[in-house]
């Protein structure tokens, strides 16, 4: 028998590989249609559609017609985060006339600083010119150290080796690390300021019943004083108003131990939050948490309908009360897994749901006592500059720090089958992520970003780009006549914010929440 099948020859292996192929599409199984009529064949179907995207990312698409990031916008990053050349040479290749291209005002004489004084500024160096907290004078407020921020993404949606580089990056570049509403895990305590973040499932501070626990918020911030501040999610860009489902089988000992619920079995995050119901009970909310842990409170929410902000502005202005910072997500958001339906139409873009919610509280007279974080695609120099033209603080970015870690685009976060190891809890995937080196390239990124957000600034004839205008920015509506301002095109103006100067943030006894 031996013999026999050492004479067999590999061509003749692969005609029988194939038989027993064709044998059973055709007589062994119904529920592929294709494969049953097209044996063998019609799994290069399946093959094309499977690989479909990667031909299109790599062979197919030019440089500026992906999305969600196109070929250009990831390279930057990469570039960015590596410190390697992130030039382009000979023009640009952008459709300059393209709608809503941003154009932005320089000066006829830069900005300078004198690089010569011993206590001149390194351009990585960009604080937020606003506290978090100060307004309403809370014990601990906090100025973030970085205008560039890591966004709200869970351990669990995020592996393990994914949340500890970006931590770690964090703490290097400065900034603070949204926890995401997955709890507070060991991964998160390397060292980086942390804005711990929950939404309707209280994950971290959940009682038994599945509702908030105010005791066990407290003794976390107690005990994790890098908890800087408290961020409650009413809804996010990727699918606002839809609650959620954490399936059983993908709750680990660890996943359970941090978010407080129980292994094996599906958890429910509801649409709506059980501990409110109304705009009133949510400001006692607010107050109740930063009364009782020091920090500063704040909310982030997808902008749609305006009535119940109006309401929310109404009571702050007539109670002095309220969030501390407003995080404001664009409809573009794209971290957690949505139904199309709600990716594609619930909630308005960035740009459009910001400056509604901006030019409602202007006209209540209560920007100066808000910090406002914009999150939506924002993580590039000349996009930022836009948003703090329009009135933003700081901004947060989610998938820009992903591929700064190694995420490839793959779009396939939702399988657990993360090519790169950032998006997925197979300890295969992960042990390609080394958190020393990706640390510092999240890092990088951030410092890169930074230093070309102030040179941008500086070429607009300002210091810090909380001076921006909306004048300063220009967005195609149409051809070049009709091109207009952000204050034409958004009917507002940014209200001034209060600035005197990079050395008084650098000499700010808040800064990075250090005395």
């Amino acid at each position: 028998m031996l013999d026999f099948l050492s004479h067999i020859s590999w061509w003749q292996w692969a005609l029988f590989i194939l038989v027993v192929i064709a044998i059973r599409d055709v007589f062994l199984q119904r529920n592929h249609t294709i494969t049953h009529n097209y044996p063998v064949i019609g799994h290069l179907r399946y093959l094309l559609e499977k690989i479909g995207p990667e031909l299109r990312q790599y062979l197919v698409a030019n440089n500026r017609e992906e999305l969600p990031f196109n070929r250009i916008e990831r390279s930057w990053i990469y570039a960015s985060a590596k410190k390697e050349n992130n030039y382009e040479g000979f023009g640009t290749d952008r459709d300059i006339y393209a709608h809503q291209h941003i154009f932005i005002n320089n000066a006829m004489i830069p900005f300078t600083i004198d690089a010569s004084h011993p206590n001149s500024i390194d351009k990585t160096f960009l604080p937020s010119a606003k506290v978090m907290g100060e307004f309403n004078k809370r014990k601990r407020p906090y100025r973030p150290a970085s205008v560039i921020n890591i966004s709200a993404m869970s351990f669990g949606s995020l592996s393990a080796k994914a949340i500890e580089s970006l931590n770690k990056g964090a703490k290097i570049a400065g900034a603070y690390h949204n926890t995401g509403e997955g709890g507070l895990s060991p991964y998160h305590s390397n060292g980086g300021d942390v804005i711990f973040h929950f939404g309707t499932g209280y994950f971290g501070c959940r009682s038994k019943d599945g509702g908030f626990s105010m005791e066990k918020l407290v003794q976390l911030v107690d005990d994790n004083p890098f908890i800087r501040a408290i961020e409650i999610k009413l809804s996010q860009g990727a699918k606002p108003g839809k609650g959620g489902v954490l399936p059983g089988a993908k709750i680990s000992r660890e996943i359970a131990r941090i978010r407080g619920v129980e292994i094996g079995k599906d958890v429910l995050s509801p649409p709506n939050h059980k501990a409110f119901s109304n705009i009133p009970e949510m400001v006692n909310f607010i107050e109740d948490i930063a009364k009782k842990t020091g920090l500063p409170v704040g909310i982030k929410a997808a902008i749609g309908k305006l009535d119940q902000w109006e309401e929310l502005a109404d009571i702050m202005k007539e109670t002095g009360k309220g969030p501390d910072f407003i995080t404001v997500d664009g409809g573009e958001g794209g971290t957690g897994a949505a139904p199309p339906s709600f990716a594609d139409h619930v909630s308005l873009p960035w740009v459009y749901g910001f400056s509604d919610l901006y030019k409602l509280f202007l006209s209540k007279g209560l920007t100066e006592r808000i910090v406002f974080i914009g999150s939506g695609k924002l993580g590039f120099p000349a996009k930022a500059a836009m948003a703090f033209a329009m009135g933003v603080d700081c901004i947060n970015v989610a998938r820009e720090a992903m591929m700064s870690i190694g995420c490839i685009q793959a779009q396939v976060c939702h399988t657990n089958r993360c090519p790169s190891g950032v998006a997925t809890q197979s300890k295969w995937l992960q042990n390609g992520i080394d958190p020393t080196l990706k640390s510092v390239r999240l890092a990088q990124y951030f410092k890169t970003f930074r230093k070309e957000l102030v040179e941008i600034t500086h070429a607009a004839g300002y210091e810090h780009p909380c001076q921006f205008k909306m004048s300063d920015i220009e967005m195609n509506v149409d051809d070049h006549n009709l091109s207009k301002e952000l204050n034409r095109t958004y009917a507002y103006e940014k209200a001034p914010v209060p600035f005197l100067g990079m050395q008084s943030l650098k000499d700010c006894v808040y800064l990075g929440g250090k005395n």
